[in-house]
C-alpha cells in the first residue's frame, strides 16, 4: 500500500500529519499508563451502569455537578426510596450504590432522578443496556434486562479471506438496510422477522455483508438513527436485545458478516432520555456553549478531549463487537466530527483546507484511537468511514500516519451518477470523466463505491431509478411493456451498478430494494403524513413478480454480484483486492468504454441510439475470452441481441497510434448495453 507522505503536495504538511499521528499514540498511552492495550482500557460499560455480580446488583453513573441521584422505579413504586439511593463515591464524579439480588426483576422498569444546583431532573441512565417507550405516554424508560438463561450463540463469527487483517482486506459486497421498514406490511418490522424474511434474500442476493442503521436506542423513528439517545441500548421499537443477538447470529450462520451504523458525530438533544445536559451542565458530554450544538443538525457536539468522554464512546465501540458479535461499524459523519464547522458548504478544493485550523485535532485523535480500539478488540472487523471531505490518511492505517480506517465511503460517486440522470443529455455523458470519477481515489485508500444509499432515497428525493423512469414507474414496468422512458432507464440502471462494481476501490454498497429500481422515496410515519406507513417499507412484491420488470432488474443484480465475485478481477488469491483495472477504450464519439481488471473485460455501450458491429477492443496479450454477462439478457428485460457463451479469438492488429502489433476482440455492442467476458 502506498504510503501517505509518498503524495508531494502533502510535503509541506508533512510536520501537521506527524504531529497528529504523535497526538494519538500520545493520549493513548496517557490513558492507558502503558498498563494495559487501549481495548482493555475501553471497558468503562462494564463498570457503569447497572450490573448484576455475585453481592447482588451494583449501579454506577458518572455525574460531576450533580447533588443528588436516585433509582427510581418499578422496583421502588416510583418513588425516592432510600434504599435505592444513589451515593458519590468520595473524592470522586461517580455515584454508586449497590442493592440486594432480590430488590430488582427482570424487566423492571426505572430511570434516574437527579439534583443539582438550581434544579434537577429525570434522566435515563447514560449506560443503559436496554430502552423501551411507554405506548401510552411515550416516555422512555430504561428497562432491566437480565434473563433467567443468558442468550446463547450457535455460530462462529465468518470471516472472509485468511490474511493477516483476518478478512477486512476481502472486498465486501454490502447490503445497506433499515430494521424497521425492511418489510411490505405497514408497520415498524422487527429484528426476528428481519432474521427469517430478509436475510435468505441478502444471501440469494449475493452479498456478504449486511449494514444494518438505527441499531442504536433513537427517540424519533423517523431519525433514521442518526439522533442517538441511549448508546448501549439496541433500539427496542425492534424487538429486544436477545431478538437482535438472533438477527446477527443467523446472519454469522449464513456466512454473512454484520456490521451497523456507529453515532459518534453528535448525539440526540433530548435531556429526559438522552446525554443533553445529563447532569445540569451542557458540558458534561459536549462541548460548552455554541461549540457544544450541531447548528444544522439541533444535536449535541462530542468534546473528544475529555478523558471521561473518551472512556465513554471507545468503550461503546468495544461494547457492540462484543455483547451482539457485530463485525464492524459504517462511522457515520465523519467530516462533521473533523471540521469545528462540520464542513458544511465546504468544497475542499485544496490540501490546505485541511491544515489551516480548521480541524479538531481531538476528534481525529478520538477516530484513530477508535480503530485502534475496534482492530484490537476484533481483527476482522471491518471499520468504514463517512467522509464527503477527502481528507488525505482518513482511511490510510495508523503507521502511515492515517487514522486507521479500512474504507471510505466514496461520496462522490453517487452526486456524479444523479447529476448524469438528471442534468446531462445522454449524447453528453463524457466516457472519460465516468471513468475518472469512478476510479478517483487516493493511493493508499480503499473506498465503499456505490451508486446510491439510503441518502439519495429521503423523502423529498427519488432513487436513481425513479429519477430516470418517473411517472413511468407506475404503468410502465410489465414484462413485456416498451417505452423509450422506462426502456433507458432500466438499461442504464444496470450499466451504472456494472461499472461502479466493476470499478470500485475495495467495496460494494446496495441500499434494500434499490438493487431492483424500488419505486418513490422513504418516509416514515409522522404527524405531517398522517402517520403513513406507505413509504416507511419495501415492496418485494414487486421483486417477486415474474411479470414485472423490476424482477429482471432483480436478477441482474444477483448474477452481477456472482459474476465479480467469481473472478479474480476483484480477488487475489489470498483474498485481498486484486488487480486494479485498466482502461483499454474511452470512445467519446461512440460512446463506448472498456476496461480489463484481472480476468475480467468490460465493455460498455453507453450510446443511446447507435450499435455497432464488429467493434474491436484491445486487450491484453491472452488466451481466449468468453461471454460471461451482458445487460440485454432476456432475464435481465433485456431484447437478447448478444449471443450467451461465445468464446471471442483474439485477433493481431496494428495500433496505429502506437505501430505496433496488439491484441484485439471484435463485439456485437447494442445500444445501451454492457458485456462482460471472462479470460479463458
Amino acid at each position: 500500500m502506498a504510503h501517505l507522505l509518498d503524495d508531494p503536495y502533502l510535503k509541506p504538511f508533512e510536520a501537521a500529519i506527524r504531529g497528529r499521528a504523535a497526538h494519538a499514540r500520545v493520549r493513548a498511552d496517557a490513558l492507558t499508563q502503558g498498563q494495559t492495550s487501549l481495548a482493555d482500557w475501553a471497558n468503562a460499560h462494564n463498570y457503569f451502569g447497572l450490573h448484576r455480580d455475585r453481592r447482588g446488583w451494583v449501579f454506577r453513573e458518572w455525574a460531576p455537578h450533580a447533588t443528588e441521584m436516585w433509582l427510581v422505579g418499578d422496583f421502588s413504586g416510583w418513588k425516592k426510596d432510600p434504599a435505592f439511593e444513589v451515593h458519590r463515591k468520595p473524592g470522586t464524579d461517580v455515584w454508586e450504590r449497590r442493592i440486594p439480588a432480590a430488590k430488582i426483576r427482570h424487566l423492571d422498569k426505572y430511570h434516574l432522578e437527579m439534583a443539582w444546583p438550581g434544579g434537577g431532573g429525570e434522566r435515563i441512565p447514560a449506560y443503559a443496556r436496554y430502552v423501551v417507550q411507554d405506548p401510552e405516554t411515550k416516555l422512555f424508560a430504561a428497562c432491566v434486562w437480565h434473563p433467567p438463561r443468558p442468550y446463547r450463540w450457535k455460530n462462529f463469527e465468518p470471516v472472509l479471506g485468511g490474511d493477516k487483517s483476518g478478512g477486512r482486506d476481502k472486498r465486501p459486497f454490502i447490503y445497506e438496510a433499515h430494521v424497521g421498514m425492511a418489510g411490505e406490511e405497514p408497520h415498524v418490522h422487527t429484528y426476528a422477522e428481519f432474521r427469517d424474511g430478509m436475510l435468505p434474500r441478502i444471501k440469494a442476493a449475493g452479498y456478504d455483508t449486511v449494514q444494518l442503521m438505527a441499531v442504536m436506542e433513537h427517540p424519533y423513528y423517523g431519525s433514521f438513527g442518526y439522533h442517538v439517545s441511549s448508546f448501549f441500548a439496541a433500539s427496542s421499537r425492534f424487538g429486544t436485545p436477545d431478538d437482535l443477538k438472533s438477527l446477527v447470529d443467523a446472519a454469522h450462520g449464513m456466512g454473512l458478516r454484520v456490521i451497523m451504523d456507529l453515532v459518534h458525530s453528535h448525539a440526540v438533544a433530548n435531556e429526559r432520555d438522552g446525554l443533553s445536559r445529563f447532569d445540569g451542565t451542557d458540558c458534561q458530554y459536549f462541548h460548552a456553549g455554541a461549540k457544544g450544538w450541531h447548528s444544522a443538525w439541533g444535536s449535541r457536539c462530542f468534546d473528544y478531549g475529555k478523558t471521561e468522554v473518551l472512556h465513554f464512546l471507545l468503550s461503546n465501540c468495544k461494547f457492540w463487537l462484543e455483547e451482539y458479535g457485530f463485525d464492524g461499524y459504517r462511522f457515520d459523519g465523519v467530516t462533521s466530527m473533523l471540521f469545528w464547522d462540520h464542513g458544511l458548504g465546504a468544497a475542499f478544493t485544496d490540501y490546505g483546507m485541511y491544515f489551516n485550523g480548521s480541524m479538531d485535532d481531538d476528534a481525529w485523535c478520538y477516530l484513530a484511537l477508535a480503530n485502534r480500539v475496534i482492530h484490537e478488540t476484533k481483527p476482522h472487523a471491518v471499520t468504514i468511514a463517512e467522509d464527503v471531505s477527502g481528507m488525505p490518511g482518513v482511511a490510510a492505517p495508523a503507521a502511515d500516519c492515517g487514522i486507521g480506517f479500512d474504507y471510505r465511503m466514496a461520496m462522490g460517486e453517487p452526486d456524479y451518477w444523479f447529476r448524469l440522470a438528471e442534468r446531462v443529455r445522454d449524447e453528453d455523458w463524457s466516457m472519460g470523466g465516468l471513468y475518472f470519477e469512478l476510479t478517483n481515489r487516493r493511493a493508499e485508500e480503499k473506498v465503499v463505491s456505490y451508486v446510491e444509499s439510503h441518502d439519495q432515497a429521503l423523502v423529498g428525493g427519488k432513487t436513481f431509478f425513479f429519477t430516470m423512469a418517473d411517472a413511468a414507474i407506475y404503468w410502465g414496468m410489465g414484462k413485456d411493456q416498451h417505452g423509450l422512458t422506462v426502456d433507458r432507464a432500466v438499461a442504464l440502471h444496470k450499466m451504472a451498478r456494472l461499472a461502479t462494481a466493476a470499478l470500485s476501490g475495495g467495496a460494494y454498497l446496495n441500499f434494500m430494494g434499490n438493487e431492483f429500481g424500488h419505486p418513490e422515496w422513504i418516509d416514515f410515519p409522522r404527524a405531517e403524513n398522517g402517520w403513513d406507513y406507505g413509504h416507511c417499507r419495501r415492496q418485494w412484491s414487486l421483486r417477486d413478480d415474474p411479470n414485472l420488470r423490476f424482477k429482471a432488474l432483480g436478477d441482474f443484480d444477483a448474477a452481477m454480484v456472482a459474476a465479480l465475485k467469481g473472478g479474480k478481477a476483484l480477488f487475489g488469491k489470498r483474498g485481498a483486492l486484486g488487480a486494479t483495472p485498466t482502461r483499454l477504450a474511452c470512445n467519446e464519439a461512440d460512446k463506448v468504454l472498456a476496461f480489463v481488471r484481472g480476468d475480467l473485460l468490460f465493455v460498455f455501450n453507453f450510446n443511446a441510439t447507435r450499435s455497432f458491429a464488429d467493434y474491436g477492443v484491445l486487450v491484453p496479450p491472452a488466451s481466449d475470452w468468453r461471454h460471461l454477462l451482458d445487460t440485454d439478457e432476456p432475464r435481465f428485460g433485456g431484447q437478447g441481441l448478444i449471443q450467451p457463451g461465445v468464446v471471442y479469438a483474439p485477433t493481431l492488429v496494428l495500433d496505429a497510434n502506437r505501430h505496433e502489433i496488439v491484441q484485439q476482440v471484435r463485439l456485437y455492442l447494442p445500444a445501451r448495453t454492457a458485456i462482460v467476458l471472462k479470460r479463458i
